[in-house]
Order: structure tokens, then C-alpha cells, then sequence
């Protein structure tokens, strides 16, 4: 349930009204904007006599939400949630921009192209040091030692960093990453999620390989549920039975989540194909569709990469996606953020 205040409310009605919903055992979740002030209700709201706050002078409307997220849910925040990390900043007008390896291999490797990306315009810096893989062979990371040179990336060029952890053992050792990233794989890992609810970092949440819309914004929920409402969901495609691609890019989510949260959603255009040429066009698409930004994977020598090197694209083809988008940004109502 929401209530919508009016704007001319005495603070002293609104506390009255906020703590006897509260002696109901209900949450409030209180939500501030540019012209109204909302009040959401959690919880068994069949206790509140609705037609009794309607006849209350401070409230405008009362609805009542049928969908079963409530504080990622639009109606309860109508004006958008910008996240901020650093100079990166996602939501509203701003468009980000990460940019980085899908590994971390190793020192000369992670600064080359921090470097790289940042002269770009990148807003952030990703790199993988703890890699789920579908095959236990497979190069699962450098972890521990690659959060250290992430970090060493950072102090040379001062980009926020972003790196996906895994496990809900490992949150001491992120203590000094920027966005923490919840891969496809874990999208509903639930206790994960909980915990990383607890801090106060922004959470960059991919939906998951077989997720429903619905099902990803859950996923916000548990995290906002915890009391971090910095959360910055990430479409990187679904699985369907196309083989040409990795994954099928869905671009109607994009716009879809923006009416149905206030959350900022960027896309993931390397994962989304597992095709290096594909980038490109599929990152102008999302930029078209109103995403947030975009999360590209970069690499200095990608037939060499040590982890899904043909997605990766160099440098050089990052700078020249870059230029292109930034004639498009200003069609969508949108800027660079640096």
C-alpha cells in the first residue's frame, strides 16, 4: 500500500501518521521527492482502515500495490534512484559506462587497459578475480591476488572498480571494492543477496541466464529489503534456443524495468552475444532503448585472454563505441558521466 502526502503536510501530522503504522507492525518506507512525498506501506496491510487515512488531511491518495516487490517498485519512488560510486554515477540523466577485462591476469595487464578505457571516457573499471566457469578445468580466477591489482589499477588511474563476488565467504576481502557484482549464477542466491543488503555499497545485480523480469526484481528486493537500496540491475541476455548467439539480448526489458522500478538498469552487450563484433551495434541498441549504461569487456590481446576472449573487444573498437554513442545520448535525454 502507498500514500501519497500532501505537499503542505506539517512534519509533526506526518511523524503521528508514520508511528501509528508502526504500532500496526508495519514497515513505512518513506520516500521523498521533487513534488510529493510518499509513504510505502509493508507488511499485512489488511489491518489499516483504508477509508480512515483517506479521511486523514495530510494524504492525497491511498493505492494499494499488487506487486509483490514493494521498495524497488516505481510507484512507491516514482523520480528515479541515481547511485552514486566515486565519480560514477547511474540513473536519471546519467549514462556510465564500465569497462574492463572479463579477468584479471595480471598487473601489466589490468593497468594497460584501466588506462585505456578511462582516456575512452569508462566511468569504471570491471575485472574478474573470482570466475564462475561451466567447466571446473577452466581458469577460475586469480582471486584474492586479483582484488589486489584491481586495486593497484585504481590508485594509477582512479576509476571505481567493479568485480563480482561469489560467495558469502568472501565479503572481507571486497571490502575495498566500489560495486560489487552479483553474477547471472547467483542472481538468486538468496543468503548472498541478504548479506550484501547489509552494507553500504552499490550492488550491480545481473539477471539470470532463465529469469523472468519479475523474478530479477525480486532479487532487488532481497537485497532492498536489508536496508541497501543501492542496487543497479544489469540485463547480459537470456538463455533461449538460438545457438548464434551466447545469449539472447533482451531489449524490451530495458524500458519495461524502467516503468516498473526506479532502479537504474544497464546492459551487459559482451556477455549478451559472446560476440566481439556484436558489441558495438548491440551498445548503441541498449543506449537507444533508455539504458543507464552499459558494462563492456575490454581486452588488450583478447586471443590471448584467459577468459572468454571472443566477446572482449581492443581498446581502439571501446574508443570508437564510445564516440558513437555520445551522439546518441542527447535523443535520449542523456549525458556522459565521467
Amino acid at each position: 500500500m502507498i500514500l501519497v502526502i500532501k505537499n503542505d503536510s506539517q512534519k509533526r501530522q506526518l511523524d503521528n501518521l508514520v508511528s501509528w503504522i508502526k504500532s500496526l507492525g508495519l514497515n513505512v518506507y518513506m520516500s521523498r521527492g521533487e513534488n510529493s512525498t510518499i509513504l510505502g506501506i509493508i507488511g499485512d496491510t489488511s489491518l489499516v482502515d483504508v477509508d480512515l487515512i483517506r479521511s486523514l488531511d495530510i494524504v492525497e491518495t491511498v493505492k494499494r500495490i499488487s506487486e509483490p516487490y514493494k521498495k524497488a517498485n516505481r510507484k512507491f519512488h516514482p523520480d528515479d534512484t541515481i547511485i552514486e560510486s566515486s565519480s560514477a554515477r547511474f540513473g536519471g540523466k546519467n549514462f556510465a559506462v564500465i569497462a574492463g577485462p572479463c579477468s584479471v591476469e595480471s598487473e601489466e595487464q589490468i593497468v594497460s587497459i584501466a588506462r585505456d578505457v578511462k582516456k575512452a571516457g569508462a566511468t569504471a573499471l570491471r575485472g574478474g578475480a573470482f570466475k564462475p566457469r561451466t567447466s571446473p578445468y577452466a581458469f577460475q580466477g586469480l582471486r584474492a591476488d586479483g582484488l589486489k591489482l584491481l586495486l593497484v589499477a585504481k590508485e594509477v588511474t582512479g576509476l571505481p572498480i567493479v568485480t563480482e563476488i561469489m560467495s558469502v565467504t568472501h565479503l572481507d576481502l571486497f571490502r575495498d571494492v566500489d560495486i560489487i557484482q552479483v553474477g547471472a549464477r547467483n542472481m538468486q542466491n538468496f543468503e548472498l543477496l541478504k548479506e550484501l543488503g547489509k552494507l553500504d555499497v552499490p550492488i550491480l545485480l545481473k539477471r539470470g541466464l532463465a529469469n523472468t523480469i519479475e523474478e530479477w526484481i525480486m532479487s532487488a528486493e532481497y537485497i532492498m529489503s536489508e536496508g541497501n537500496a543501492r542496487v543497479i540491475l544489469c540485463e547480459r541476455g537470456i538463455r533461449t534456443f538460438e545457438h548464434y548467439t551466447r545469449n539472447t539480448l533482451d531489449l524490451s526489458a530495458i524500458p519495461l524495468i524502467k516503468e516498473l522500478t526506479h532502479l537504474p538498469v544497464i546492459v551487459d552487450p559482451s556477455h549478451a552475444s559472446g560476440l566481439a563484433r556484436l558489441v558495438a551495434p548491440l551498445s548503441l541498441a541498449s543506449t537507444g532503448v533508455g539504458a543507464d549504461g552499459l558494462i563492456i569487456e575490454v581486452h588488450n590481446n583478447p586471443e590471448k585472454a584467459l577468459c572468454d576472449g571472443p566477446q572482449c573487444i581492443r581498446p581502439q573498437q571501446f574508443s570508437d563505441i564510445m564516440d558513437r554513442i555520445r551522439v546518441i545520448l542527447p535523443l535520449v535525454n542523456k549525458e556522459m558521466c565521467f
